[in-house]
């Protein structure tokens, strides 16, 4: 079997009998080891022996004094913060089940590097085994944002992590210009021909995805399926459309902000500026397992999913999108 995005730390957990991941002594301590939570080296005293004695004991019970007693009003939000995810972890036991406890929070208390890694390591783990690149590199939508731009017809989307680290020293970089029209035939768009480059490659997430392929899209869709089904148990049947043509559609879920943007402008026959228009990016039709109890509207309807690209011309899922817009009747 081949390895991909160790950077998700699912070594660092343990899957259960259920297929979900048990939180983990190692990975908790993973979590201590991330730089943006190890304290500087101007850092309190206070701070730095909180760090040390979760070093000793990653589930040790943290009272909110330890916190307050910081000098750094920073740190002490950062601090706030990093007790509050792992108190999370900790309480649900597992990573899937955290997940969907945090989205079904009024406001997702979390920084986004933390929803984003919880993300990671739940797609890493819906997608083990899968040895289609085109699908792992789909995959990356859920949990990095990337940048599109539209090349002789083609919408190339490249990781926007790296658009700005290569951007950010133009005397050293020789793709400062990436998403030029010369630059972006410099970097390697990921295809039948360099499909094998990717395993070698995952973690740097430095390949092209060429969205505008239908077999893109259709990796795109086969994520969403894996997505929806590990973390509920629904079973959708997802094809790309290149348009919503349907007079009597019932349902939408915006995989992103645009997308919803978009969904509730054609929802509500509202005329839509160009602009929007030209921010759609892929539209979806799915059916769904019509044994389920669906809202009585949906019933014998498809649903319709939009994914939309914002002013900026970034590009990221919003995976929680997909489980809160289930059209499923909710037990009261």
């Amino acid at each position: 079997m081949k390895e991909f995005w160790v950077s998700s730390g699912h070594h660092l957990t343990c899957r259960n009998p259920q297929g979900t991941l048990d939180v983990t002594d190692e990975l908790l301590l993973g979590l201590l080891a991330r730089p943006e939570v190890m304290p500087p080296d101007d850092a309190c005293a206070n701070e730095k022996a909180l760090h040390r004695a979760l070093l000793a004991d990653p589930r040790r019970v943290v009272g909110a004094v330890e916190i307050e007693c910081m000098d750094d009003a920073d740190a002490r939000e950062n601090w706030h913060f990093l007790i509050g995810f792992r108190d999370l972890l900790l309480a649900h036991g597992t990573i899937e089940a955290s997940y969907l406890a945090l989205i079904k929070q009024d406001a997702i208390t979390v920084p986004p590097i933390f929803l984003a890694q919880l993300v990671h390591l739940i797609l890493r783990n819906a997608l083990d085994g899968c040895e289609d690149t085109l699908i792992l590199r789909a995959g990356e939508l859920f949990f990095r944002s990337q940048k599109a731009s539209m090349h002789d017809g083609h919408l190339l989307l490249v990781d926007l992590d790296l658009v700005e680290s290569l951007s950010a020293d133009p005397h050293q970089s020789p793709l400062l210009s990436m998403m030029g029209e010369q630059r972006i035939r410099e970097l390697d768009i990921l295809g039948p021909d360099n499909a094998y480059d990717y395993w070698s490659r995952s973690d740097a997430f430095s390949m092209v995805f060429d969205l505008s392929q239908r077999t893109s899209r259709e990796a795109l869709a086969r994520v969403i399926e894996r997505w929806v089904h590990h973390l509920t148990g629904v079973t959708l049947t997802i094809e790309p459309i290149e348009t919503m043509s349907d007079d009597d559609w019932r349902w939408f879920i915006g995989l992103d902000s645009t997308g919803t943007r978009i969904g509730n402008a054609l929802w509500n026959s509202e005329w839509m500026p160009d602009e929007l228009k030209q921010r759609a990016v892929a539209f979806y039709q799915a059916q769904i397992d019509q044994q389920l109890p669906l809202l009585p509207d949906v019933t014998g309807h498809p649903l319709y999913l939009i994914l939309g690209m914002d002013a900026d011309g970034h590009i990221m899922v919003k995976p929680q999108n997909l489980i809160a817009g289930l059209p499923l009747k909710r037990n009261n």
